[in-house]
C-alpha cells in the first residue's frame, strides 16, 4: 500500500517534472577543460529549488581555481534515519553542445516534442537529477520513511573524471563500506539492465623517436612514422591474439577491445622523413585480465620495434584504471532488481559495460555500486532527448528501491 501511494504521487508530478527538467537544463554547466565556468550557477538554481520544497541542502564543494567561483559544487540531501544508507548519485555537468546546426532546437533552451524533451544534458544526466528529486519528494509528501537512510547527491565533474565530484565525496569520507550507491547514468530502452561491472580502462600514448632527413635520402635518417605504423600493426595483432577470452555479461562486445585511435601530426610536408611519430591506443580489458599484464605485452612489442627500426619508443599511461565488480548476488542488486520488477513488471539482467562510470570509484573503495536507468542512448549526441515516460518510470523505481526492506 505504501508503494502504491508513492507511485500515484509521482504520476501526479509529471508536468512539474518536465518543467523542472527544462529549467535545470537551460543552465549550461561545462567544466573548465571544456571551456566552461563549472556547475555553480546550475547548482545554485537547483539548491534553491530543493530548499523551496522543504529540503535541507548540505554542500561538499571541491576547490578548483580554474573556474571563476573557485569551487565545484556538490549538493547533498538526506532523508530518513537508520545506520544503513542508500546513495543516489546524479551529476550536474554536461558535455559541449557540438555543432549547433545539427540540433533540432537551441541545446540550452530545451523543447518538448512527441513525449520527449530535447536539449543538452536532458538525458545525461538531467533525467536522473529530476527522477531522484521527485522520488524523494513523493516519499516526503506521503510521510513515508525509507527502509534505509536515503542520501541524494548531485555532483560536479562527472564528464571529465569526477575528481571534483564523486571522488571528492570519497576522499572526504562521506561514503563508507556497507553503503549502497546507485548512479542512474546509463541504461537501455527497456530499463531492465543493471550494470555491475566495467572493463579495465587503459589508455596508452606512444612516441617514436627517429631521425629526420629529406625524403629523397631516407637511408640517412630513421623513419619514425614507418616504425610507428609497424608498432600499431604488431600491437593490434599481439593483443587480440593473446587476450581472447569472452564474457557474455559484457555486451557488446563480450571481449576485450584494443583500438588505435588518435594520431598526431608528424611533419607538415610530404618530402620529409619524420623524426617523431605519436599515436594512441584505447584498451578496454575484461576484468579477468590485469592491466599490468597487458602493459607487459605492449612492452615486448615495443622492444621488438626498437631493435628492428633502431628507434626509441616512449610509452605513457594516460589512464590505468580497474575496479572489482559488484557481485551479482549482493543485496543491492537484489533490491534494485526487485524494484524494477515491482514497477516495470520485468526481470532485471546484470551486465558489464566497456565505458567507465562513477561506480568504479566506489567499487574500488569497497562500496557496492550499480549503474541503472532507462536510457535512449542519446547522451552526447546533437539530438539528445529524455523520454518523459522514462523519467517518470525511473523516479518510481528509485522510490521503490528506497522502500525495499
Amino acid at each position: 500500500m505504501e508503494l502504491r501511494e508513492v507511485l500515484d504521487k509521482i504520476d501526479g508530478y509529471r508536468g512539474e517534472m518536465v518543467d523542472t527538467l527544462i529549467d535545470l537544463c537551460k543552465i549550461p554547466a561545462l567544466g573548465p577543460t571544456s571551456g566552461g565556468e563549472g556547475e555553480i550557477k546550475k547548482a545554485e538554481w537547483f539548491q534553491n529549488r530543493l530548499e523551496s520544497l522543504g529540503f535541507e541542502v548540505e554542500r561538499c564543494d571541491a576547490k578548483d581555481e580554474r573556474v571563476p567561483s573557485g569551487i565545484r559544487p556538490n549538493l547533498i540531501v538526506r532523508y530518513g534515519t537508520g545506520r544503513d544508507r542508500l546513495w543516489i548519485l546524479s551529476h550536474l555537468d554536461v558535455v559541449p553542445a557540438g555543432d549547433l546546426k545539427e540540433w533540432p532546437c537551441d541545446p540550452f533552451n530545451p523543447v518538448v516534442k512527441d513525449g520527449k524533451v530535447y536539449g543538452r544534458g536532458v538525458e545525461d544526466n538531467g533525467q536522473a537529477c529530476i527522477a531522484s528529486l521527485f522520488a524523494l519528494r513523493a516519499l516526503k509528501d506521503c510521510g513515508i520513511q525509507p527502509a534505509r537512510q536515503l542520501i541524494l547527491t548531485w555532483v560536479a565533474d562527472e564528464e571529465v573524471g569526477s575528481y571534483y565530484g564523486a571522488q571528492h565525496l570519497i576522499r572526504e569520507g562521506l561514503v563508507r563500506k556497507g553503503d549502497w550507491v546507485v548512479a542512474p547514468d546509463w541504461g537501455v530502452p527497456k530499463g531492465n539492465e543493471v550494470e555491475i561491472a566495467e572493463k579495465n580502462l587503459l589508455w596508452l600514448k606512444f612516441t617514436i623517436h627517429g631521425k629526420q632527413v629529406h625524403a629523397s635520402i631516407p637511408q640517412k635518417g630513421i623513419n619514425a612514422h614507418r616504425a610507428g605504423a609497424d608498432l600499431i600493426c604488431r600491437l593490434d595483432r599481439a593483443l587480440h591474439e593473446k587476450y581472447t577470452a569472452k564474457d557474455r555479461m559484457f555486451s557488446p562486445p563480450p571481449s576485450s577491445t584494443f583500438e588505435p585511435t588518435k594520431k598526431e601530426l608528424n611533419v607538415p610536408n610530404v618530402n620529409t622523413v619524420p623524426a617523431e611519430d605519436v599515436f594512441y591506443f584505447d584498451c578496454r580489458v575484461l576484468p579477468r585480465y590485469k592491466n599490468k599484464d597487458v602493459i607487459a605485452t605492449v612492452q615486448t612489442q615495443v622492444r621488438t620495434i626498437e631493435r628492428r627500426h633502431k628507434v626509441k619508443v616512449n610509452v605513457e599511461l594516460l589512464q590505468n584504471e580497474s575496479s572489482p565488480p559488484t557481485t551479482a548476488k549482493s543485496q543491492l542488486v537484489f533490491a534494485i532488481s526487485k524494484a524494477i520488477k515491482a514497477v516495470k513488471k520485468m526481470d532485471a539482467k546484470v551486465v558489464g559495460i566497456g565505458g567507465g562510470t562513477v561506480a568504479a570509484y566506489f567499487r574500488r573503495a569497497g562500496v557496492d555500486s550499480v549503474v541503472w536507468s532507462t536510457g535512449e542512448e542519446t547522451a552526447h549526441s546533437t539530438s539528445e532527448y529524455c523520454r518523459i515516460d522514462n523519467m517518470v518510470s525511473d523516479s518510481k523505481v528509485l522510490a521503490a528501491l528506497a522502500l525495499n526492506r
